[in-house]
């Protein structure tokens, strides 16, 4: 049997706390706030953009998922009045995302409590380190 590289170990170890750390903060969003950290990071997105709306493929690739999944992921938040949906004047056929008055309060909501439990989940991290590892995973995202 292969072993595994020092490389790939590190990024399975990355994948997995990833995965640990998005279900702590999505389980208590979602307590608090009624939003997963999906929904958070698409009303994030939108606030971030022009005009806090952006072309729903542009959405996708801001917050790594598929057009089909950000679909799916918008409908509960549409009915729930986070976001809506509009069609471009320029083109019909693209589908516009904004996010509402109340997506933009909910956000505002959430934003302390996600600042609370990065801390949490960061804590065992020194400062000097968490310079390191932010610049690291800028690397890695961009």
């Amino acid at each position: 049997m292969t072993t595994l590289s020092t490389r790939a170990t590190a990024f399975l170890d990355l994948w997995f706390a990833s995965e640990r750390a998005s279900a702590r903060v999505d389980h208590s969003l979602g307590a608090i706030h009624g939003i997963g950290l999906v929904e958070f990071m698409v009303l994030w997105r939108l606030m971030k953009s022009t005009d806090s709306r952006m072309r729903r493929v542009d959405l996708a690739a801001a917050i790594g998922r598929t057009q089909s999944g950000v679909t799916r992921l918008l409908r509960p938040m549409e009915k729930t009045g986070l976001v809506s949906r509009d069609s471009s004047d320029r083109d019909a056929r693209v589908s516009l995302v904004t996010i509402t008055s109340a997506g933009k309060k909910r956000l505002e909501e959430s934003l302390s409590t996600l600042n609370e439990l990065a801390t949490k989940v960061t804590q065992p991290i020194g400062d000097a380190q968490m310079d390191s590892l932010a610049a690291a995973l800028a690397l890695l995202r961009d």
